[in-house]
């Protein structure tokens, strides 16, 4: 096996790495915990392309790129993360640590831009698409002809800093009422204050017996996401908002309200009906790759000076019956590698889908939620 290109998906808990194929073949995922800490950071990703190698049985000398998708502040251009706050990191340099490791070139993005790429090679259709990411914040990843837009500054998509309520609750970037403190998954556990193991789906479960506070975020919800959907539309007229990130695990629940949300303001304003704003959204499937994907095609795009591309990328199939969506989670290795059951395979659509439980976690952040 030869022509391995890797995307590693970096989070506040867990690395998920991918293989993708010369054809564009997905080979193989899998998913180990994450350090803290520069020196923390770089071994988990090189402890996560080892423990993929293992599981998709080739070498890490086949592999020709490296992707890294990575919440917070990032040069894309250099390849180093500037502020990272949930994973302790401050000025890396991180593709050229991995490249003095394994010396192929190597992509540093943010994480929601490279799902963006990744969510729209699964669907095959990224001519005018943004993907929505409702995780511990809120931000977009806007592709535009197929390629990532960042606009003037790299700050395009950020819609989770769009304050829609003046007298609104206090925002981390200062602002009240931005979008981010109805939607973003911190902003609403911090409101709802009563913990819980999945606290977003709690408030979902208590508004529908009458709790007056889950009620009033539940709300919020929806009118944040469809703040967040009229925002791209209107400012980017994309054709299709891909909505993924942890908070999406409440599935139709979630989308039933931002459906309903979106009509009644229809009705509101011929205008904003004219767009057919309740018809042009999505949610990504549980268990998508699109953010390893992404990170993956983002690093294959070095080997030609291109941008990423987004046409239809296709999953390895074992030939299993009810193959499952999730990666193989693979714990720290102390000495020998980890040995992981094959890959199996991933659904390569991003048709609107009920969401099975999540770890109890909100995860994926934006550029300026770290």
């Amino acid at each position: 096996m030869s022509a391995i290109r890797v995307g590693l998906d970096v989070g506040g808990t867990k690395i998920e790495a991918l293989a993708l194929s010369e054809d564009d073949t997905i080979l193989g995922r899998t998913r180990i915990p994450t350090g803290w800490g520069d020196d923390a950071v770089i071994a988990a990703a090189l402890a996560a392309i080892d423990a993929l190698a293992e599981e998709a049985g080739f070498a890490v000398a086949d592999v020709i790129s490296i992707g890294i998708g990575i919440p917070g502040l990032v040069d894309a251009a250099n390849g180093r993360v500037l502020h990272a706050v949930n994973l302790g990191v401050e000025e890396l340099d991180l593709a050229a640590a991995i490249r003095a490791r394994i010396p192929v070139p190597v992509a540093v993005e943010n994480d929601v831009k490279a799902a963006a790429v990744g969510a729209g090679s699964l669907r095959g259709d990224a001519h005018s698409m943004a993907y929505l990411n409702l995780g511990t914040g809120v931000a977009a990843g806007i592709l535009i002809e197929g390629s990532l837009w960042r606009g003037a500054r790299g700050t395009a998509g950020e819609v989770g800093h769009l304050s829609v309520d003046p007298a609104g609750r206090v925002c981390g970037c200062g602002q009240r009422g931005c979008i981010e403190t109805f939607c973003g998954g911190g902003a609403v556990m911090k409101a709802w204050g009563r913990g819980g193991e999945l606290p977003i789906r709690d408030i979902f479960d208590l508004a529908e017996t009458g709790d007056p506070l889950a009620a009033e975020l539940r709300e919020g919800i929806a009118f944040g996401a469809a703040s967040a959907v009229r925002a791209l539309v209107l400012s980017a007229d994309v054709e299709t908002v891909v909505i993924g990130g942890g908070v999406t695990a409440l599935g139709d629940r979630l989308l039933g309200d931002l459906v309903g949300r979106l009509r009644r303001e229809n009705a509101a304003s011929p205008f904003i009906a004219s767009l057919r704003l309740d018809e042009r959204i999505e949610l990504l499937p549980a268990g998508s790759p699109a953010a390893s994907l992404g990170a993956a095609l983002v690093g294959a795009a070095l080997l030609h000076g291109e941008e990423p591309h987004t046409g239809r990328v296709v999953v390895a199939s074992d030939g299993a019956q009810g193959n499952s969506a999730e990666p193989s989670t693979v714990e720290p290795a102390t000495a020998e590698p980890a040995t992981a059951a094959p890959a199996t395979a991933v659904p390569a659509t991003a048709e609107p889908a009920t969401a099975k439980p999540a770890t109890p976690l909100i995860e994926s952040e934006g550029a300026l939620h770290g």
